[in-house]
C-alpha cells in the first residue's frame, strides 16, 4: 500500500506544479485568440511585455495590443515580468479559420503576370508602405472601440483569396464596404497620418492611420484625400472620399488593420455593421 502511495504521488506531483503555476499578470481587454485576431491586453505599469519574442510597447496605463495574422500559426506564446518581479510566459493555441479561396480561369495572362515595369513600380510602392507600417508611436488610440469608416452593405470579407488561373494570389486583408464614389470616409478611431498616397498601382488613394504601438487602419482605393502625413486625426474625422482607383472593377472602401507586418480582421474588431446605415 506504501508502494502505490508512493507512486500515485509521484505521477500526481508534475499535474500538482502544471495546477500551481502562476498565470501571468494581465488580462485581456479585447479579442481572442484566432487567426486575424487583434488583442489589446492590460497589466502592471511599469511591466515588461513580449509576444512571440518580440518586445511590445506598454502605455503608461499598462495597456498593450498585438495582433494574430490570418496565416498565424499555433502556439503561440506571451511572457510578461511585472516589476521587480520574474518572467512568466503562457502558451496559446492559435483556432484556424476556414477562409473562402475562388478559382477563376481564362484571366488575361497581364492581370496574372504584370510587366517587369509594373513590378518595378509595385516594388518602390511596397518600400514606402513597410516604412510606414513599421511605425510604433507612443499614442494609445488602439484601446479606443473602434467605428466604421464607412456605412453601407458589406462587400468583401477578410481572409478570401482567389486563385488565378491556377497561381494563387495575396489573400485578402480587409473589409470591403460598397459606397459610391464620393461618400465621405471618417477615421475609425484617432491618432497620426503615417501615409497618404494618391495613386498606387493595387490601392490607389491611399491612406494610413497610425492608431499607436504599431496598430494601423489602412484605407484605399480613394478618390480624394483630404489629409497629409503627420496630421493628428479624431475618431469620426473625415480623412478622405471614397472611389474606384488603383486595381478594383466598381467604387468601394476596403479598409484593413495592420498590426506591424500582421494583417488582422478589421471586421471582428468593430463588430456588426449598423443595420440602417
Amino acid at each position: 500500500m506504501r508502494r502505490r502511495a508512493l507512486l500515485l504521488a509521484l505521477l500526481a506531483a508534475p499535474l500538482l506544479a502544471q495546477a500551481a503555476a502562476p498565470s501571468a499578470p494581465y488580462r485581456l481587454r479585447a479579442g481572442s485568440w484566432e487567426q486575424g485576431g487583434l488583442l489589446i491586453g492590460e497589466t502592471t505599469p511599469g511591466a515588461v511585455v513580449s509576444f512571440d519574442g518580440r518586445r511590445l510597447s506598454v502605455s503608461p496605463e499598462g495597456l498593450f495590443v498585438f495582433g494574430l495574422d490570418r496565416d498565424a500559426k499555433s502556439p503561440v506564446q506571451i511572457s510578461i515580468t511585472a516589476p521587480g518581479g520574474k518572467a512568466i510566459t503562457e502558451s496559446h493555441k492559435v483556432a484556424k479559420r476556414k477562409w473562402d479561396v475562388q478559382p477563376l480561369t481564362g484571366i488575361a495572362p497581364k492581370y496574372v503576370d504584370p510587366p517587369q515595369e509594373v513590378l518595378d513600380r509595385i516594388a518602390a510602392e511596397q518600400k514606402i508602405i513597410n516604412a510606414a507600417r513599421s511605425h510604433d508611436t507612443a499614442i494609445s488610440d488602439f484601446a479606443t472601440p473602434f467605428i466604421w469608416p464607412a456605412k453601407g452593405r458589406i462587400s468583401g470579407i477578410f481572409g478570401s483569396q482567389r486563385v488565378l488561373n491556377g497561381k494563387p494570389k495575396s489573400p485578402h486583408y480587409g473589409v470591403d464596404v460598397a459606397v459610391p464614389t464620393g461618400t465621405p470616409i471618417v477615421a475609425p478611431a484617432g491618432g497620426v497620418i503615417s501615409l497618404a498616397e494618391p495613386d498606387l498601382y493595387f490601392t490607389g488613394g491611399t491612406v494610413f492611420i497610425d492608431h499607436g504601438h504599431g496598430l494601423q487602419s489602412v484605407m484605399v482605393h480613394l478618390s480624394r484625400l483630404d489629409v497629409k502625413v503627420g496630421d493628428r486625426v479624431e475618431q469620426g474625422q473625415q480623412v478622405a472620399l471614397s472611389g474606384a482607383t488603383g486595381r478594383v472593377t466598381g467604387p468601394h472602401l476596403h479598409w484593413g488593420l495592420y498590426w506591424f507586418g500582421d494583417r488582422v480582421d478589421a471586421q471582428k474588431h468593430t463588430g456588426p455593421m449598423p443595420a440602417n446605415p
